[in-house]
């Protein structure tokens, strides 16, 4: 079972609350969040309550902090497990909308997307099996945005605001 336990203070103090579901609105529980332990489960928190603004990857572990989970400000206000995934991970992107143009298949963590694929914009995506997390630079850096199996059209179908993808990786909770 997945579990996540959100403190308003750093280092894991102050007031606690502990989750084990999906939770679109966190705001009752506690007003700010500085640190995080996932305790089993790879999870996607967000900014705003309903699973809106800023998007953040955790997996197991200890983030003593916001920026240990690349975090902009302590706003927690909305989470969702990832579910377990037993098979391959498959995604085709596109390079223009509605899954037109070039489409390149991956079934692989990619660091640096303009230096394997030579683009940096993807405007549509198809994923077929497994959960993604896309992030707007290189390295795993910059905003991130969770795509489970399901068609985006359009960029901003996942959440994004601009095209550019600089990495991606397959959800999980382990690499």
């Amino acid at each position: 079972m997945a579990k996540i336990i959100f403190f308003e203070e750093r280092n894991f103090q102050g007031r606690l609350h502990e989750c084990s579901t999906d939770c679109s609105d966190l705001h009752s529980y506690f007003s700010r969040c500085n640190s995080i332990r996932v305790e089993s489960g790879p999870w996607m928190i967000y900014e705003h309550p309903n699973y809106r603004g800023y998007q953040y990857f955790v997996k197991r572990g200890e983030y003593p902090d916001c920026q240990h989970w690349m975090g902009f400000n302590d706003s927690v206000r909305s989470c969702r497990v990832i579910p377990e995934h037993r098979g391959t991970y498959k995604a085709r992107i596109y390079e223009k909308e509605d899954f037109k143009g070039q489409m390149l298949e991956l079934t692989e963590d990619c660091p640096h997307v303009h230096e394997k694929f030579n683009r940096h914009d993807i405007h549509s995506c198809n994923i077929p099996e497994g959960h993604w997390v896309f992030y707007e630079e290189p390295n795993y850096k910059g905003r991130q945005y969770y795509l489970r199996q399901g068609e985006y059209g359009r960029y901003t179908d996942w959440g994004a605001v601009t095209s550019r993808v600089g990495s991606f990786r397959r959800a999980m909770d382990s690499y």
